[in-house]
């Protein structure tokens, strides 16, 4: 599934909702996790027996891949950074070869 702006920015909102760090947005993005349903999984205080979210996503990761964190952890900030400069390039590869097809034909 490709990842989109809108996907990005429900994990930004589900980040400072749930008071999520980096590592472990990354974490639950590999894992599968539905940004939308993290508030069932989340510790209300209410329920004691319930681990907190961040160490929730840390143990089920770990069971999961067998490591501790991912390889690599990049913030969302920065991935939707990278995305907005690979759509401004695929727009200049677009624009150019139009231009050439419309010098060909001229």
């Amino acid at each position: 599934m490709a990842v989109t702006k809108a996907i990005l920015g429900k994990w930004l909102v589900a980040q400072k909702r749930h008071r999520l760090s980096d590592r472990q947005v990354q974490m639950a993005r590999e894992l599968g996790l539905n940004p939308d349903k993290l508030g069932k999984i989340d510790n209300h205080r209410q329920e004691v027996w319930k681990a907190p979210l961040p160490q929730f996503i840390e143990s089920i990761y770990f069971k999961r891949f067998k490591r501790e964190e991912p390889e690599t952890v990049k913030p969302l900030k920065q991935i939707m950074a990278e995305m907005e400069a690979k759509k401004k390039l695929q727009k200049r590869k677009r624009r150019s070869v139009r231009c050439s097809r419309k010098r060909v034909l001229i």
